[in-house]
């Protein structure tokens, strides 16, 4: 007779078992007799519909957590369809963005399959829209395990069918969840009101202060086509200023109809309008996709995409970042208003009325025109004064290490190895302080590095090693008199034991941390995205190596969505200092830019110094920890020699296997560093050499050795 600690430890290692699946026939008799497709299954299981196959052909089997949850539904559906019950075949609300993809990619052989294939439309909601069952919408999907998340939040009832939709040429409308829509338009006025009026299209409001998102149309080439615009937009202006006549058809129609249409009139990204009603918003933005409304060096391969994963790709977007209202540059310079709106709500004094008054902590609503040394020889404020005193130069870092610095040991070394900082700019941005307030003018003022602004100082007179860049100009050499700042610049000198004493200064007296929940989002969107192609936080220096080496093949969709956040941080900060456009444009003339509260190049310097300052920090702490000198660093990527071919073999570490604080370290998060690239050592000495900057090549290799930088 067994004891009964016996049978105990025999229950317990039958506990700790893997709970044991049915054959995979059986699997595939289950799911089909419930009506589910392969790619339905693959998005509730969070993997990939090839996955799911090998499941149902015996190739592979699930590992924890998913065993699990496939176990329990399984026996779910095997409680419901016994194997002699007849299949169920329940009526499908919402098309999986996969079957949808294969749908509009074209007919099917035969009518048996085109029937099978053809997307399930829904009617478009009524207004206002009632929401469809959020379990049959499809969430974002990865063959990775994603990080741990916070719950979603609940979705908004007013827009059921998520940010934008993705129309074709046969009138339907892929959302971002993998809903498809009916859409009847045959005019661009008939999309207009359709879209506001039944589509259920739209986001909320980033800040409660702020205002909704206006709903998206992403027209591919034949619903343009369908709608009277033409299929490719010529003319010989930059590709930016290409937009319809004011003769054209389509614009003509929507004027006649009472829309009006912003000063970039009806280009790639035109926005179409009305004026509010109450509090209701009337506004749509077209992304026009024949029209290269989506840049490949921002998007790449998003526009020969098939439309469903078209509207997936830019939903992820929408819902990590912003709903596209341009450029990626242009999203992330709107980002920081709808994250920071400029008012706020509040009761006047002696009325006791609502009002709109200033939003504490951003920029307001009217431009400020920039310190002399903070604008651009064209500015007004300069022409207008005759400005003389010069302009601070704060850019990202161009320096190429003169050769005759190089010591043979180092030219020994087999490799050259380009490591990137993640997003350095964003980085830059956290906790930054930056000015609220016009700029006062100063002489003689002592130097104060919490106080942002702009500061005329002598730094010719600080020795550094010639085998690292200046970090008071961005082609890393030495200042050769007086010259104008910005504070980080200037409180890096100071930190490096210097005495600094200001001739003059542009200061300001309020400040505020105005770009915190700016990098906080696209913090968190970067990092999100990253994670879903399988770079974790929680991997190991060499398991992240791994990862980085495929992670872009994962998921083409949310690789693009990676390269758009990129596109959207630098271009954002580049935005704050947006240039006078075309060809007509006359010196000390206002351009349309400088209308904006946002055109603020003093914030551009200051992201961009910050970002310089920490660049040269991490070099100079190399240098003290390993003896090693870089060769090149061009804005966020620098290169090293080194006696191997990965990072891992001249990053410093500690005895505990640990990477050493102060240096390059590699992770997945904003300011730690991936491999950009190797080459030979050889090959980086005759780029440098011939006055080429290695840091600029490192991805290219040998094909780049005669281009111009």
């Amino acid at each position: 007779m067994p004891s009964e600690e016996e049978l105990f430890a025999n229950i317990d290692a039958l506990l700790e078992e893997e709970p044991q699946l049915p054959p995979p026939a059986e699997r595939a008799r289950l799911r089909e007799a419930a009506g589910i497709t392969q790619a339905r299954l693959a998005v509730a299981l969070k993997t990939s519909t090839q996955t799911v196959k090998n499941y149902e052909n015996g190739r592979s089997e699930p590992k924890s957590p998913r065993l699990e949850a496939y176990q329990r539904l399984l026996k779910g559906w095997a409680a419901k369809y016994p194997a002699d019950s007849a299949p169920a075949t329940p009526a499908p609300v919402v098309v999986p963005q996969q079957e949808a993809s294969e749908a509009s990619a074209g007919p099917a052989a035969g009518p048996e399959q085109a029937e099978a294939a053809a997307p399930v439309r829904i009617p478009a909601a009524p207004a206002p829209p009632r929401p469809p069952s959020r379990a049959t919408a499809r969430p974002e999907t990865s063959s990775r395990r994603p990080a741990k998340k916070a719950a979603a939040p609940v979705a908004d009832p007013r827009f059921p069918h998520g940010p934008l939709a993705v129309l074709d040429g046969d009138g339907s409308a892929y959302g971002a969840e993998g809903i498809v829509l009916d859409c009847p338009a045959t005019t661009v006025v008939e999309l207009v009101q359709w879209t506001l009026r039944e589509s259920g299209l739209g986001a909320p409001k980033l800040n409660r202060h702020g205002k909704d998102s206006d709903p998206l149309i992403v027209l591919t080439a034949a619903a343009a086509v369908k709608l009277g615009l033409p299929e490719r937009l010529e003319g010989h202006e930059q590709r930016r200023s290409l937009r319809l006549p004011d003769d054209h058809p389509v614009v003509k129609q929507v004027a006649k109809a009472k829309w009006q249409l912003t000063q970039r009139g009806f280009g790639p990204w035109p926005r179409i309008y009305r004026k509010a009603e109450g509090r209701e918003r009337q506004c749509v933005q077209l992304a026009i996709l024949p029209w290269d409304a989506l840049d490949e060096r921002s998007w790449p391969g998003v526009s020969e995409m098939a439309p469903a994963d078209v509207a997936r790709t830019l939903g992820l977007y929408a819902q990590r970042v912003i709903t596209p209202r341009g450029s990626t540059a242009v999203s992330g310079l709107e980002l920081m208003t709808a994250l920071r709106p400029p008012t706020k709500p509040e009761r006047d004094a002696e009325t006791g009325n609502w009002i709109s008054g200033h939003n504490p902590g951003s920029l307001g609503t009217e431009p400020m025109d920039p310190a002399p040394p903070e604008a651009t020889a064209e500015h007004p404020v300069v022409v207008r004064s005759g400005w003389t005193g010069g302009f601070l130069n704060e850019e990202a870092y161009q320096w190429v290490r003169p050769v005759d610095t190089l010591s043979d040991d180092e030219c020994l070394l087999p490799h050259a190895v380009g490591l990137d900082l993640n997003t350095a700019f964003l980085a830059a941005a956290a906790r930054l302080v930056v000015g609220l307030s016009a700029p006062d003018h100063f002489h003689n003022v002592k130097f104060n590095p919490k106080i942002p602004g702009s500061w005329l100082v002598d730094l010719s007179h600080i020795e550094l090693d010639p085998r690292l860049p200046s970090p008071f100009t961005p082609d890393g050499s030495r200042p050769t008199g007086p010259a104008w700042y910005q504070t980080h610049t200037v409180a890096y000198a100071q930190e490096l034991g210097h005495n600094v004493a200001p001739l003059e200064a542009y200061l300001r007296r309020e400040t505020g941390a105005y770009l915190d929940p700016w990098h906080d989002r696209l913090k968190n969107a970067y990092v999100d995205t990253l994670a879903g192609l399988g770079v974790t936080k929680g991997l190991s220096d060499v398991e992240f190596l791994a990862a980085m080496e495929q992670h872009k093949q994962a998921d083409p969709a949310l690789a693009a969505v990676l390269t758009a956040i990129k596109a959207t941080i630098k271009g954002g900060v580049g935005k704050l200092r947006e240039r006078p456009q075309g060809r007509h444009y006359k010196e000390g003339e206002r351009w349309p830019a400088l209308e904006r509260p946002t055109w603020r190049p003093d914030i551009r310097a200051a992201v961009i110094s910050k970002a310089r300052v920490n660049m040269h920090r991490k070099l100079r702490n190399m240098a003290t920890m390993t003896g090693l000198y870089p060769l090149a660093v061009l804005s966020d990527c620098v290169v090293y020699p080194s006696p191997g071919s990965s990072p891992l073999d001249f990053l410093p570490y500690a005895a505990s296997g640990k990477p050493q604080p102060g240096g390059f370290r590699l992770g997945p998060t904003p300011g730690l560093a991936k491999p950009e690239g190797v080459q030979p050592m050889l090959w980086a000495v005759d780029l440098m050499e011939k006055g080429l900057n290695p840091a600029r090549h490192i991805k290219g290799g040998d094909a780049v050795l005669d281009e111009g930088e």
